[in-house]
């Protein structure tokens, strides 16, 4: 069985890279992958359709598409011409699947959701994949009711969005509800009340709940509302103004006031847009700036004629990719899960655009216009996004390089060999021995990487409650266990792309290992190691100094005496930064796991005691203690508990008879 290399691991004898000790030569793997790929050309056809590059491990290393794939594919077997990155991914593979398609349109949707749901290290990557709220008006109800909505769109009603940020649809939200008074509470709430509540009082609800409002000029309320989020704001706010008008002019003021704190609110929204087009109606203006090997791509939304916030992207590739192949990579992958507006404006020439355009118009059931102006306003937009871009990029740039002056710092504090590019920190929390926590987060190059930050549920199975060593040998036990286990795991799940995802997430080796505490827990996690044989891999101690002092920590390191670092070293405070996030991790987890235990006692254990067995015998004995503590007699005296119900709660705590 083949071995699974790591992401940093490079074939010897390639340009620019550097053989793992043992492994087998750069040629002589590149010949192995260029024979895969020849033997799998063998009965590949040249129809459009979607190819996949596999390594030993089952791991997907390559999603690529094309209109005819014998073609395509042939591309690989000759090295001449391609880039090291290529050469490596070749060297790197040990077979090619493929899944023929109709059309290259179709290819091309299934290249894009392959590579959201699969995430090839040698494709182009958008990290952020986080969902997008949207403005929901409900329709399952008689009185619509106006609420923020974020995930599936499965719920009746009409949607708005997506918006860029939680804070810019609350925004939105906040005003809205100010111009168009419509509920906010949940259908419960709805059905419960019995008089109005605080948002009728501050004119923020027209109090349908206890009739305040007739259903007709609810409906009326309503549809101003979809008017003004489908982009006729302008017909929106002439009617309320002439409805202003109207009331003042029969001296109806109070009438008059409420219409105009009505179109105020509408203005306010407008005048809080930021930059706005009269000839953009729904579009997404996307924005590309590289520098240093990086690319910032910069969205902004338009929906319904305004400008619903913006947004930065910095999408995973590799350097010598140029701006325009990553945009096109981008946008694929981008709506792959979010509805496409009917026009996408860039700034890049894409080769594929008119394919693009084709798979998003199928994809959005409507004509999508992909799109590069020259010249006027839409052209201005691209300018402002793009300018959005470089600083946002640059912010980044500058912050990446503040990050590698304090882990090269962390290196020389701790004497670690080459570059750091990992740091993980455990602690425990608990009180007294329950509901006992471990947590693990990791740093690197980019911060905090809080999707690595890992939870153990200490299982404390022969532990003293409170031994924190223990607690420290099972969690670090665990862990890298499981790292042992992904670097030696053979292909025997290598058709399975989450158990190779697993494995790599398992596999990752840290350069660091910092433990919150002092000599004790220093020495659990040497232990662990020894036992597990785990070689490599720096292990460090911080614990703070008398009187628990910041500023004061003292550093522990294997055969070598504690030290301090001086109190105004960024290094102590980046440490300390780590420690402390650690420490929130892990208590806001044990928290969480002891607030799921609240209310719970021994007898949710007992078959056959349910809520309302459990609140009879609570009232009648006081406590769980005094059910454990009562005769079977008194048992049996309980109302609702039958002489068998009384057996089995006498049995359960008196096993012994």
């Amino acid at each position: 069985m083949s071995k699974a290399r790591k992401p940093e691991d490079a074939p010897a004898g390639l340009p620019g890279d550097a053989a793992p000790s043992g492994a087998e030569s750069g040629m002589a793997a590149l010949d192995r992958g260029r024979a895969a790929i020849g033997q799998a050309l063998k009965t590949i056809p040249n129809t459009p359709g979607v190819y996949r590059m596999i390594g030993a491990d089952g791991e997907v290393l390559y999603v690529g598409k094309a209109k005819g794939l014998k073609n395509r594919v042939q591309s690989y077997v000759n090295p001449a011409g391609l880039s090291t990155r290529i050469l490596r991914m070749v060297s790197l593979t040990h077979a090619l699947e493929v899944v023929t398609t109709h059309t290259e349109v179709e290819a091309l949707l299934l290249e894009s959701n392959l590579i959201k749901r699969l995430r090839p290290r040698f494709n182009i990557l958008l990290r952020d994949d986080k969902s997008y709220p949207f403005i929901l008006l409900t329709g399952d109800h008689d009185w619509p009711q106006l609420l923020k909505h974020r995930g599936a769109r499965s719920r009746k009603g009409r949607y708005f969005g997506p918006f860029a940020s939680a804070g810019a649809v609350n925004k939105t939200l906040n005003t809205l509800q100010k111009a168009f008074p419509l509920r906010s509470c949940s259908d419960s709430i709805f059905d419960s009340r019995t008089r109005p509540c605080l948002q009728y009082q501050i004119k923020r609800c027209t109090a349908p709940c206890v009739g305040r409002i007739s259903p007709t000029d609810y409906v009326d309320l309503v549809r101003q509302a979809t008017d003004f989020l489908s982009g006729r704001s302008q017909e929106v706010q002439r009617d309320l103004s002439d409805r202003m008008r109207a009331a003042s002019d029969t001296l109806d003021f109070e009438t008059a006031a409420h219409f105009r704190d009505r179109v105020r609110a509408l203005a306010h929204i407008q005048s809080h847009q930021g930059i706005n087009v009269a000839s953009v109606d729904e579009a997404d203006v996307i924005a590309a700036h590289q520098e240093a090997g990086q690319t910032c791509i910069q969205v902004f939304f338009f929906r319904a004629g305004q400008n619903w916030g913006n947004r930065a992207y910095f999408p995973s590739h590799g350097r010598e990719q140029s701006a325009a192949e990553v945009v096109a990579a981008f946008v694929g992958q981008f709506y792959d899960d979010k509805p496409p507006p009917r026009e996408i404006l860039i700034d890049e020439k894409i080769d594929a655009a008119a394919l693009i355009e084709a798979a998003l118009t199928i994809k959005a059931g409507h004509k999508v216009r992909l799109s590069r102006p020259q010249r006027g306003a839409k052209r201005d937009l691209i300018r402002h996004a793009a300018v959005n871009a470089r600083e946002a990029l640059g912010r980044r740039l500058a912050e990446s390089s503040a990050q590698r002056k304090l882990l090269d710092g962390v290196a020389e504090v701790f004497g670690l060999d080459g570059p750091v590019t990992r740091i993980e920190v455990y602690d425990n929390s608990h009180i007294q021995g329950t509901a006992a926590i471990g947590g693990m987060i990791v740093a690197g190059p980019e911060g905090m990487l809080k999707n690595a930050y890992r939870k153990f549920n200490i299982r404390g199975d022969g532990l003293t409650p409170g031994d924190d060593y223990a607690m420290m040998r099972e969690v670090l036990r665990r862990r890298f266990s499981r790292l042992l286990k992904a670097e030696n795991a053979n292909d025997d799940d290598g058709d399975d792309p989450s158990a190779a995802a697993n494995r790599r997430v398992a596999g990752e080796r840290p350069d660091l290992v910092l433990i919150d505490g002092g000599a004790g827990q220093l020495a659990a996690a040497l232990e662990v190691f020894a036992d597990l044989g785990i070689t490599g891999i720096a292990v460090a101690a911080i614990a703070k100094g008398p009187d628990r002092n910041a500023g004061r920590e003292r550093l522990f390191l294997p055969d070598r005496p504690p030290f301090s670092l001086d109190a105004r070293s960024p290094v102590l405070y980046y440490l300390q930064r780590l420690r402390d996030e650690a420490h929130r991790f892990a208590i806001g987890t044990h928290r969480a796991r002891r607030g799921k235990s609240v209310g719970k006692s021994a007898l949710d254990e007992i078959d056959g005691i349910g809520p309302g067995r459990k609140r009879a015998l609570l009232n009648h004995f006081g406590s769980a203690k005094g059910v454990e503590r009562a005769a079977l007699a008194d048992l049996e005296g309980v109302a609702g508990i039958s002489k068998t119900v009384a057996r089995r709660i006498y049995d359960f705590f008196h096993p012994d008879g």
